[in-house]
């Protein structure tokens, strides 16, 4: 039997890079895809895959400053939430959105850094700011990489249809 923090370890990687019954995971989601891929939009106002992606990686962050009671400003990015990716015309900058790939999975490694460090009556104490608990925070952002690599998978395939 797996401990309270076993197990939501287990979630959130199954939900990032590990072989789960599900299908993609989010970072299997990117896996393969260009950067001319990346910056496509279904519609005016839509996020693209890069978008989403940079996306997941600050909330990554935010969860982790939540557990660990850091202060924020330290995202490599200026914003929060939802930045605009690309930033320039050149949709085609593979090394740009390489180095955004790059940064989600330093945010999941510290992300999953922090949790194993959380003592086990941390788990079941509200975050700070929230009247959630860590151990819902991080069921939390295992769902939130299951939703968008989902989302992922649906932009990719109305790309191909385009």
């Amino acid at each position: 039997m797996l401990s309270p923090l076993d197990l939501l370890l287990a979630s959130i990687d199954e939900a990032f890079d590990r072989a789960a019954w599900h299908g993609p995971t989010l970072l299997g989601s990117i896996r393969g895809v260009t950067a001319r891929q990346a910056a496509w939009r279904p519609g005016r106002r839509r996020h693209n895959i890069w978008e989403v992606t940079v996306h997941a990686a600050y909330w990554k962050y935010a969860v982790r400053r939540r557990l660990t009671g850091e202060k924020r400003g330290s995202f490599a990015l200026k914003g929060s939430n939802w930045f605009l990716r690309p930033v320039s015309k050149r949709a085609g900058d593979e090394r740009t959105w390489e180095e955004d790939i790059r940064l989600l999975i330093d945010q999941h490694r510290k992300l999953r850094a922090a949790v194993v460090d959380l003592p086990l009556s941390a788990l079941e104490r509200q975050v700070q700011g929230k009247r959630h608990t860590a151990a819902y925070t991080i069921r939390g952002i295992a769902a939130h990489d299951l939703y968008h690599a989902g989302q992922i998978q649906l932009l990719k395939r109305l790309h191909t249809r385009g």
